[in-house]
């Protein structure tokens, strides 16, 4: 079998191949009998930033949990269409869940490493959930640590407590976590938006670094950010009582610099939401 350190290896030295393309196609969400996507399809190229932005409330978040089987878990919650990862269907009934989520990591709104732990502890923890076994974790804490852009400032001091590192340390040892893991995507809800604004500028720098080796698919309720970290993005709307949909997707420069649609404008340019 090969090592986690192995993998780590191929996927942070820019040597294996391109890999974590993802797409979805005709994705409608439900929970319960209230519809809250209608029919989105999107492209999410590998080793690109995808950016999803719209008002609250229009899915975005439902859709990024969608994409590695996490809106199953919630009571009620029923979707059709599909996702594919490098071609196959997540949602295929061969596949577990567990290992569609060991491929597409997600790192959440607020930071969530285990208290109790320490930094070192915190990055192997990923590996024991996934029950994935390495012989050099020394070296994988030490790989993800690098490309979460923290080892600088936590690697005298890794047997110290992870819920004693500041708001935006702790972000990006919950992006190390997810990374040593070797996921091929990874998504991230709102990963910003507790953060203060030098906390913030670290963690997009973080982004844009590990979009080399992983997919990212972002949601973000900050128009700059979206520009500055993306290369894609998607605008989602939902009217009133209505599902949230796509109005627009593409490249980040033509979204907000060329506009098709004038509500994508009209949001893009601080008009509502």
């Amino acid at each position: 079998m090969t090592s986690v350190l192995d993998l780590t290896h191929q996927r942070f030295d820019g040597s294996s191949p391109h890999r974590g393309g993802l797409s979805a196609h005709n994705i409608s969400a439900w929970f319960g009998e209230r519809k809250v996507l209608e029919r989105v399809s999107l492209e999410m190229p590998a080793n690109t930033v995808t950016a999803l932005i719209g008002p609250s409330g229009c899915g975005k978040s439902t859709f990024l949990r969608i994409l590695n089987r996490m809106h199953e878990l919630i009571p009620g919650a029923a979707l059709a269409g599909e996702v594919l990862l490098d071609g196959d269907d997540v949602y295929e009934a061969r596949i577990k869940a567990s290992d569609t989520r060991k491929r597409v990591g997600m790192v959440f709104q607020k930071p969530n490493p285990f208290p109790s732990m320490t930094i070192r502890e915190n990055v192997l923890s990923g590996l024991k959930l996934a029950g994935i076994k390495t012989n050099s974790p020394d070296q994988v804490v030490q790989d993800a640590l690098i490309a979460a852009g923290l080892w600088r400032e936590v690697s005298d001091r890794l047997d110290a407590a992870g819920g004693a590192l500041s708001g935006g340390q702790q972000q990006r040892l919950c992006i190390a976590r997810s990374l040593a893991v070797n996921p091929e995507v990874l998504l991230m809800d709102e990963p910003c938006s507790a953060l203060d604004p030098t906390s913030t500028r670290r963690v997009e720098e973080t982004i844009k670094e590990i979009a080399s080796r992983v997919t990212v698919v972002v949601v973000t309720h900050n128009m700059q950010q979206a520009q500055r970290v993306s290369d894609t993005c998607a605008f989602f709307l939902a009217a009133e009582n209505e599902p949230g949909r796509i109005v627009e997707s593409g490249s980040t420069e033509e979204v907000f610099n060329n506009p098709q649609d004038p509500r994508t404008a009209d949001y893009v340019n601080g008009r509502f939401g």
